[in-house]
């Protein structure tokens, strides 16, 4: 395994595309001071991870774009890709050559890709800590950095030998998982503070359902009464106006047959005079006054036959019994009213009658 390409746009003093081609063995790159030879093995750095300002020689991320000269103007991003040659499977993946790239705009975001498909940073990072390849100090060496490791205290030699040895790829995931441990942890005592609050809760609620499905139950009951109560008297209500209707044709029969005798009889009249025709006049107004009685009881037969097919389809709410209740008891006001002028009515043709029947004794007796 060895570095195959390096390929520079926008980083750094790297206006123009850039591409640097390394064969096995030793590089190297020679050029006068100034010329961006320290920006070469600071690409390298970045493009595998390094994520220190000051390790690239820089104050803020954002230097590593190209700001501009008075001849080029300034870019919005920096872009770095580097081509791994892979032949002997160094690295765990499934290619012969593996280019990692690294984009990083000047509002702050960044873009991490392995051959061409976006990942994040920590999948670059185990890629290449199992090769000997990383962004510690060890494996890229700069200007003072031979120094920085020769002073280096026993914790950060610790890290330079963990890495060459491949130990710090797992060290870094037991920090990770220990991270997530610790955040479980959390996230369960913080579990436990809220089903220890809802079971407090549950009591009063539990409580409080309790009393509502009671309530419930007994509306049911209340509706369930309620309409048992108006389909009893609804039936006696249809019981008493079915006797009233047939006493009501009776009377109207009696009263037809004795309006036809007294259209034939002559009723005396004040002074002794006879007014032919007037029993027929009194009989008129009595058929009148059932006939109207007789229409009203019509339309009451109807209106409870409109209720009993509403209470046969299930429609029967509280609100309608109260309804049909006030309608009954309007209907038996009336028919009482009617009954009393069918009696007053009745009384005058008895009178009209037994003042006939005198008279025509009066008559007999003379003669």
């Amino acid at each position: 395994m060895h570095l195959k390409t390096l390929t520079v746009r926008g980083f750094k003093s790297f206006a123009s595309a850039t591409t640097f081609e390394f064969e096995p063995g030793v590089t190297a790159v020679v050029g006068p001071n100034g010329s961006g030879k320290s920006n070469v093995v600071d690409a390298l750095a970045w493009v595998m991870g390094e994520q220190g300002a000051k390790s690239l020689r820089g104050g803020k991320m954002e230097d590593v774009i190209f700001a501009g000269t008075s001849a080029r103007q300034a870019l919005g991003r920096a872009h770095v890709s580097l081509t791994i040659d892979n032949a002997d499977g160094a690295l765990p993946i499934e290619y012969s050559e593996v280019t990692i790239s690294r984009t990083l705009f000047r509002s702050g975001g960044s873009e991490y890709a392995i051959n061409g498909s976006s990942c994040r940073l920590l999948d670059i990072q185990e890629l290449l800590s199992d090769s000997g390849l990383g962004r510690e100090m060890h494996v890229i060496v700069g200007q003072g950095q031979l120094d920085r490791i020769l002073h280096a205290t026993p914790e950060e030699r610790r890290g330079f030998i963990e890495e060459a040895a491949g130990v710090l790829k797992h060290r870094r995931r037991k920090e990770k998982t220990l991270r997530k441990l610790a955040s479980m942890e959390a996230n369960v005592s913080r579990l436990e503070d809220l089903t220890g609050e809802i079971g407090r809760q549950l009591t009063p609620l539990g409580r409080q359902a309790k009393v509502a499905r009671r309530a419930q139950r007994i509306q049911h009951e209340v509706r369930d009464a309620r309409a048992r109560l108006f389909a009893d008297d609804w039936v006696q209500a249809s019981t008493a106006l079915e006797a009233d209707a047939e006493a009501l044709a009776q009377a109207q029969e009696g009263l037809r047959r004795a309006g036809q005798i007294h259209s034939r009889v002559e009723l005396p009249g004040p002074g002794g005079v006879q007014y032919p025709g007037h029993g027929m006049e009194v009989a008129s107004d009595i058929t009148a006054a059932f006939t109207l009685l007789a229409h009203m009881l019509a339309r009451r037969t109807a209106e409870g036959r409109e209720a009993t097919a509403l209470m046969r389809q299930g429609h029967l709410q509280s609100e309608a019994a109260e309804m049909v209740g006030i309608s009954k008891q309007a209907m038996s006001q009336r028919l009482a009213a009617a009954g009393w002028q069918a009696e007053q009515a009745g009384w005058q043709l008895a009178v009209h009658m037994l003042a006939r029947t005198e008279s025509l004794q009066s008559d007999d007796a003379f003669r």
